[in-house]
């Protein structure tokens, strides 16, 4: 018997919501079937059976929320012992647990040693397993409780001293009890909530949750968000409130652009390939970072070092249903036009369908969005936490311009950048808008350079 478990199957996430149950109690399945589609705060994922068996018991129902560790479902594989069994990296399954006998001495093991290996569908996660020191301070008479030894990466070992929490009073969701900066999130809420609505019983009433009230009698609808949105709200909080944003904005002379794609359309055809502007505006942008490097990177804020990366892979933002969805696409320095043309219109085509993996999402140095793809003329996008920079383009308009002194109609495209003000400074992002400029407005030096 196989107690299957919600596996971590990517870096952050610690929970889902079952979509679809694509198995019933009593199905035969095999090693590898479907056994349930779940959503989580990145992708949506169908996840695999680690045997050939029978399904006894399913734990959970379509709509509810599954944590990482907790069984999901139970398989009769004829072993006759029930055996806990969770995801592996390759095909979704990992081989059953050893004794507890065994899993403790190879977790002492690993705490001698300073890191402990967590296991997920998509590989391993390096984590610290260094113990928070407890602070002395108005700490004289501390229970066992208070005094347990406490589990967590050391971003949440500073944050948690940052925030003024006590990290021995949290509850760890994370795998083995670690603690994580989720969980310190909301502790540090569930404190504010305590101060304002009091922890007495004279303030019992007050303190009760109440059905929020309409301040008027029209119709009002309320809308749960999804996993995806509240992700992406927690993050937009992120970057507003950790990156101080500076803006650059300037209007491109795309008339050759437009012209020289036209003629190329015939040719892309040909090839099966859906030619539009983001590929080249992709291909000069990777072209202009290899020659500002400073904005290619990111900002590791605990070392206050930059780390510049000598890869170039660029996330497009992409509007969906759900959201918007950032996949990258992998070494744009070593692909032509058509190549990344062909991957572009790939990854949307499956943001849409949500189809996308968790490696179609991870790895991105610098981000793209296209305002133009709705129809508006330009915006101020959100820098991607922990990139340092991101580009808003514009839809190409025909405008009235003075070029050689005379007034004359060209197709212009705006173009905006924001810049982690930290680590870039305008001349950065002038000097790079600069030469942007000029890889877009001669079409010719994408395919010489």
């Amino acid at each position: 018997m196989i107690d299957f478990k919600f596996a971590d199957i990517g870096e952050g996430i610690h929970e889902g919501k079952i979509l679809k149950w694509m198995v019933k109690v009593g199905d035969k399945v095999k090693d590898g079937d479907s056994l349930f589609l779940v959503e989580t705060d990145k992708v949506n994922a169908e996840i695999p059976s680690p045997a050939k068996g029978e399904i006894v018991e399913l734990m959970a129902e379509e709509g509810d929320i599954i944590h990482v560790g907790e069984v999901v479902v139970k398989i009769d594989d004829g072993s006759g012992e029930s055996k806990p069994q969770e995801a592996s990296a390759e095909k979704g399954a990992e081989a059953p647990k050893a004794s507890k006998e065994k899993e403790t001495e190879a977790h002492k093991e690993a705490v001698n040693e300073g890191e402990e290996k967590s296991a997920g569908v998509v590989g391993e996660l390096m984590v610290s397993s260094e113990i928070i020191e407890e602070s002395k301070e108005n700490h004289q008479n501390k229970g066992e409780e208070e005094t347990r030894k406490v589990l967590a990466t050391p971003v949440a070992r500073k944050l948690a001293k940052d925030l003024g929490i006590d990290i021995h009073k949290i509850k760890g969701r994370g795998p083995a009890g670690r603690v994580m900066k989720e969980d310190i999130y909301r502790a540090k809420e569930e404190g504010k909530s305590d101060e304002n609505t009091g922890k007495t019983d004279d303030n019992a009433e007050a303190s009760a949750p109440r059905e929020p009230k309409s301040k008027t009698s029209r119709p009002e609808e309320r809308v749960p968000l999804s996993m995806l949105r509240k992700t992406i709200a927690k993050n937009m909080v992120l970057s507003k409130s950790t990156i101080p944003h500076a803006t650059a904005m300037d209007e491109i002379d795309v008339s050759d652009l437009v012209l020289f794609r036209q003629e190329a359309k015939e040719a892309a055809g040909a090839e099966g390939v859906k030619l539009t502007y983001m590929p080249f505006i992709i291909k000069a942008l990777t072209l202009t970072l290899k020659e500002h490097p400073v904005l290619n990177g990111s900002y590791d804020e605990e070392r206050e070092e930059m780390v510049l990366k000598k890869y170039y892979n660029i996330g497009i933002a992409t509007d969906t249903a759900d959201g918007l969805i950032v996949p990258v696409i992998k070494d744009t320095d070593k692909k032509g036009i058509f190549q990344i043309a062909t991957e572009v219109e790939t990854l949307a085509e499956a943001a849409r369908n949500k189809s996308l993996t968790l490696e179609d999402l991870q790895g991105g140095t610098f981000t793209i969005t296209n305002y133009g793809a709705v129809g508006a003329g330009g915006g101020i996008p959100v820098i991607k936490h922990p990139e340092v920079a991101i580009l808003g383009v514009g839809k190409i308009t025909k405008k009235p311009v003075v070029k050689d002194g005379e007034i004359t109609i060209r197709d212009m495209m705006s173009i905006t950048l924001c810049i982690d003000h930290r680590v870039i400074d305008g001349g950065d992002a002038g000097r790079f808008m600069n030469r942007f400029r000029e890889y877009l407005s001669n079409p010719m030096l994408l395919i010489l350079s």
